[in-house]
């Protein structure tokens, strides 16, 4: 593999490459890159990683790089992978994408048992809770259901069809979840709307990402929402009420100590099975906060930073599973202009979240240094797709992720003429065979 890190250089040749990189970063601006994303299996077999077109899979069981077996042939997505998901009980990976194809693999195999053809381009996927659907959502707002039934690992791989079920109305969709007890699947989009299907949830700005809090007083789940205005929101999903909000973004200004406007959009969430912890990721952080969720009272309140200290790693996606006690997160991004990396990412651990200590105040989370993360160089090497990265090309995927997200977030204004000329020019129209 090539190593990206980049020895100390003459000054000339370091005035040279700070040019390149300023305008790599002008040139991302007007660029659309997507953001790495991490996955981790339920019982941490495997993590899987996308980033641009590339889907990487560690076998933690087994200690090895996966092969990807797709009978297609070729590789498994042609263009950037905008969603990646393990099924609740782990036998089943679902990713979806910019090349409109939703793929279904088998864990055991990572064999392709079942391709989807999305009419639009993919924004968000789902697996319900028995394994018998995925759901897929896609760039007009419309969330798709797929039949599994007969999904069998030793037949060829199916072509399935997917059916609409449920519409946001012209809004990327950005997150889709089902709920703890299976019985409800959650989408978010960039409009300030969360969906339960029969009733609409309503946030402010738009809506990034949604995770459920399971506990056996609740195994429907209550739902946490993050986004555009720098909060985390509590929901109960039965009544559609709001319980509570958590201000997050004055705390993480205030721990990357910038005055940089909309640098506070919650990038990600995710919870810690076993306990009431929310971590979130948030685009100004270089690590993230801890939330605490009081079920009784039904509030949530900001506990502690855990910082990443010497690198300048802000998170775009995190995992977990329901073993191990280990956060999983992961930052980069593909298409980079100005660079010979077409697919960057990092990968970063951070332990300390043990099923058996349900009470927030008693974590202590630490973050792992590389070679104390299960897998180790061989890990980092596949889905990092190197050791070490060069700071520089780092920043600059930073840079490229954030510009990123705010065009594919922040909805776009059109005068009546420019949306009639986009209409008549629409290059995503599926062709009728």
């Amino acid at each position: 593999m090539e190593d990206f890190r980049i020895e100390d250089c003459e000054n000339d040749n370091n005035t040279h490459e700070d040019s390149q990189m300023e305008e790599s970063e002008q040139n991302n601006k007007h660029m659309e890159v997507a953001p790495a994303l991490i996955s981790v299996h339920p019982t941490r077999n495997s993590v899987a990683v996308a980033v641009g077109s590339d889907l990487r899979v560690f076998n933690l069981l087994e200690d090895c790089a996966v092969i990807l077996v797709d009978e297609a042939g070729g590789a498994s997505h042609n263009d950037s992978i905008r969603g990646i998901k393990y099924g609740a009980n782990g036998k089943l990976f679902v990713s979806a994408g910019d090349d409109k194809l939703v793929k279904v693999w088998s864990t055991e195999s990572w064999r392709c048992i079942a391709t989807v053809c999305s009419e639009k381009r993919v924004s968000a996927v789902a697996i319900s809770n028995d394994g018998l659907h995925v759901c897929f959502a896609d760039k007009f707002g419309v969330v798709w259901v797929v039949d599994l039934p007969g999904v069998d690992e030793t037949q060829a791989p199916l072509n399935k069809k997917a059916v609409p079920l449920l519409a946001h109305y012209c809004s990327i969709i950005t997150s889709l979840e089902f709920s703890p007890d299976g019985h409800f699947i959650v989408s978010a989009d960039r409009d300030f709307k969360i969906r339960r299907c029969s009733f609409n949830l309503i946030a402010y700005r738009f809506v990034s990402c949604l995770a459920f809090i399971c506990t056996p007083d609740s195994p429907q789940g209550i739902l946490v929402s993050g986004g555009g205005d720098s909060t985390v929101r509590m929901w109960d999903i039965i009544s559609g009420s709001l319980l509570d909000t958590c201000a997050v973004g004055a705390k993480a200004q205030f721990e990357s100590d910038t005055t940089e406007g909309n640098c506070s959009t919650v990038t990600d969430i995710c919870t810690i099975p076993g306990c009431t912890l929310v971590t979130v990721a948030i685009q100004s952080l270089r690590g993230i906060m801890l939330l605490s969720c009081n079920l009784s009272s039904r509030t949530l309140s900001v506990m502690k930073v855990v910082s990443i200290i010497g690198e300048n790693f802000v998170p775009t996606s995190l995992g977990s599973s329901i073993s191990g006690g280990l956060l999983w997160m992961v930052t980069g991004a593909s298409k980079l202009r100005g660079s010979d990396v077409s697919s960057l990412s990092r990968v970063k651990v951070i332990s300390g979240f043990e099923k058996s200590s349900p009470d927030a105040s008693e974590q202590e989370p630490a973050v792992l240094v590389d070679s104390e993360i299960p897998g180790g160089a061989k890990l980092l090497e596949k889905l990092q797709g190197s050791i070490s990265v060069d700071e520089k090309v780092f920043l600059a995927a930073a840079d490229a992720v954030k510009t990123a997200m705010c065009n594919l977030l922040i909805k776009k204004q059109y005068s009546d003429e420019k949306r009639e000329f986009r209409k008549r020019t629409r290059n995503d129209r599926k062709s009728k065979q």
